[in-house]
């Protein structure tokens, strides 16, 4: 006979001659050479040498295990006392009762909607992350649920989960700010044949996902489409000169134009307008002569006009001084008077000659 002591928290098999006989708990216990003891530890998974049916059979054993069956289309998340432990995959798995608090938690991995009521910072766990797929619709944005290629649903910010599985699952996505698309370097004849190139821009908004993604295949192209055709429609009615004295109304018209086309699309027209208009290199030197000309003309009118007040002033000036000899002697000091300042030195001779003509230049005759 020997001896053997079951301590607190295990569990002996009890085996004689190999075959599976009975279980002991906690004690001492005497046995016979032909018997083998097998102990197990109580907090930690049962996993036997033996056939688990065979062990099975012992009602009382049966009852101090949890048998947890997993299919080959499932997964179990365990937990410990609370807490995550592992996944538990196609098979059974074996606990002991009374020793842990278990809880499990079985997935059908044939559907794809997480129904389950599991965390996020499980779902996170890199024994999970096999399992699932993860999608994220940022704060600016919408999403569509596709499965199989088919649409399901809209989805708005957040992050999903879902199982993987055979099934095809994908999110499409758009950005719900507002957006700004650019015509660059359109090259455009207007109805004089007068060829240029124009800079549009246009701000829009996606208002409709499904329309923008679904119903709609690349909306951002068509768009951009959209806005040549209806330049080109607007400037080919303009002459070159009525293009540039009305480039403000070219906006107006593209908004008013798109705004049904650009409904269709799921967008919403908030803004355009005209970055730049440019010429030709010839037409930019045509367009300077003309400017040039515009300029020397108006130049050439304003010094005629100066001209003719001038005159106009010299004139009612001259008959000022005739009908007044005072302001006609005024008028000559003050010419003396200029020639004076530009005379540095004066030399007199002829005696008193010349006193008499300078005092009848400033000496009015009564």
């Amino acid at each position: 006979m020997k001896r053997i002591r079951i301590n607190t928290g295990k569990i002996g098999l009890v085996f004689k001659n190999g075959d599976y006989t009975r279980v002991v708990t906690e004690g001492v216990y005497w046995f016979f050479p032909s018997e083998h003891v097998v102990l197990y530890e109580m907090n930690k998974p049962f996993h036997p040498f033996v056939e688990l049916n065979v062990l099975l059979r012992d009602a009382l054993l049966a009852s101090m295990l949890d048998v947890i069956v997993v299919k080959d289309s499932e997964i179990v998340l365990h937990y410990e006392n609370g807490n995550f432990k592992t996944v538990l995959t196609a098979g059974r798995h074996s606990f002991w009762k009374g020793v842990m608090e278990y809880a499990f938690v079985k997935v059908d991995l044939n559907k794809i909607d997480m129904t389950e009521n599991i965390d996020a910072n499980t779902l996170m766990r890199k024994e999970v992350m096999p399992y699932i797929r993860v999608f994220t619709v940022e704060s600016n944005e919408k999403g569509i649920l596709l499965v199989n290629g088919k649409f399901t649903r809209v989805l708005d910010t957040g992050v999903y989960y879902f199982w993987k599985n055979t099934v095809a699952v994908s999110v499409l996505k758009a950005d719900l700010r507002q957006l700004q698309l650019e015509v660059s370097g359109q090259e455009i004849l207007t109805r004089d044949k007068a060829g240029l190139r124009i800079n549009f821009y246009t701000q829009y908004k996606v208002t409709d996902i499904v329309k923008a993604l679904i119903d709609n295949k690349d909306y951002e192209k068509q768009l951009y489409v959209l806005m040549q055709l209806a330049l080109r429609e607007y400037i080919g009615t303009l002459s070159l000169d009525e293009l540039l004295e009305k480039k403000e109304s070219i906006s107006a018209y593209v908004l008013d134009t798109l705004k049904d086309k650009a409904a269709a699309l799921g967008a919403e027209i908030r803004d355009c307008g005209v970055r730049d208009i440019i010429l030709p290199g010839e037409m930019k030197e045509i367009m300077n002569q003309v400017l040039v000309a515009q300029k020397k003309a108006e130049a050439n009118v304003i010094m005629r006009r100066e001209e003719t007040a001038s005159t106009r002033s010299l004139l009612n000036t001259a008959k000022l001084m005739e009908e007044n000899s005072m302001l006609f002697k005024l008028k000559e000091m003050e010419y003396v008077e200029k020639i004076a300042d530009k005379i540095s030195s004066l030399s007199l001779s002829g005696g008193n000659q010349i006193l008499d003509q300078l005092k009848d230049i400033f000496v009015p005759r009564k």
